[in-house]
């Protein structure tokens, strides 16, 4: 982040977007394992933003934009760590709202449900997991990652500007 400030000046939008949500049995999660899924999944959000804060304080706006899911909210099954990492970008989204918005940064998180990505493909999109998904949405189709990226860049943009410590949710109607 400091070499990103250094080459290009203060960023003025964060997108918050790494995780992995393999799936893992409750009674065999480690003291090891639960601290890599938190540090996939959670940390390295909250240390993103804290540095591309200053940056942005001084230019006196930006956007940050913390990827979560609606799996926490369902609950998604073998999901324990995973779920409590989202859970909890939530919660670090409305305290960084509040924490940041008076040096006009907005803080947001978005919250897809079962967007159809290759790895969603390859691992975990059965037939009865699909028809699981089509009968909960209220919109019968697949969500595409394009739909997720539309609701970032609207995030992203000046559009914007008076949307913060907000969760949008992009699941369909799952939810």
């Amino acid at each position: 982040m400091a070499q990103i400030s250094q080459d290009l000046g203060a960023p003025q939008v964060l997108v918050n977007n790494a995780g992995s949500d393999d799936r893992h049995d409750f009674a065999e999660v480690t003291p090891q394992y639960w601290d890599q899924r938190i540090a996939i999944n959670l940390r390295h959000q909250f240390f993103a933003a804290q540095a591309v804060a200053e940056g942005m304080k001084a230019i006196g706006s930006g956007s940050i934009i913390n990827m979560s899911s609606i799996s926490w909210m369902i609950p998604g099954r073998q999901l324990s760590v995973y779920n409590t990492a989202k859970a909890a970008i939530v919660g670090m989204t409305r305290s960084l709202a509040h924490d940041l918005g008076e040096a006009g940064i907005r803080v947001n998180s978005v919250l897809p449900g079962a967007i159809l990505t290759e790895r969603q493909r390859k691992l975990w999109m059965s037939q009865e997991y699909e028809r699981e998904v089509l009968n909960r949405q209220c919109i019968k189709r697949h969500l595409l990652p394009d739909d997720v990226a539309r609701l970032v860049l609207f995030l992203a943009a000046d559009d914007s500007e008076a949307i913060t410590n907000q969760s949008h949710i992009i699941d369909g109607g799952w939810i």
